[in-house]
């Protein structure tokens, strides 16, 4: 599969998680660093969208130990939460 394929498949994966809250951090996530990506973070994300979302997004703000497979310079941006906009009339 070519590259563009991919991230159109890894787009609408990230963004149809069933919850609004894990689509918008997974789906953020994506929207705001997928196009810097190598092949390896394309397969390293792929294998993301695999794991149950509660998990992703315990590792993401912290309430779990990240696992070695995930841990490394992609799972440390998607722990900075700076990529989710949040809807209008939000406070954080």
């Amino acid at each position: 599969m070519d590259r563009e394929t991919k991230l159109k498949k890894l787009h609408f994966r990230a963004w149809h998680r069933g919850t609004r809250e894990a689509d918008m951090l997974i789906g953020g996530y994506f929207d705001h660093h997928s196009g810097t990506w190598t092949t390896q973070d394309i397969d390293w994300f792929g294998k993301l969208l695999e794991c149950d979302d509660v998990d992703v997004m315990a590792w993401a703000i912290g309430t779990l130990p990240v696992p070695v497979e995930f841990a490394g310079s992609q799972m440390d941006a998607m722990q900075l939460l700076d990529y989710i906009d949040l809807p209008s009339g939000t406070s954080s």
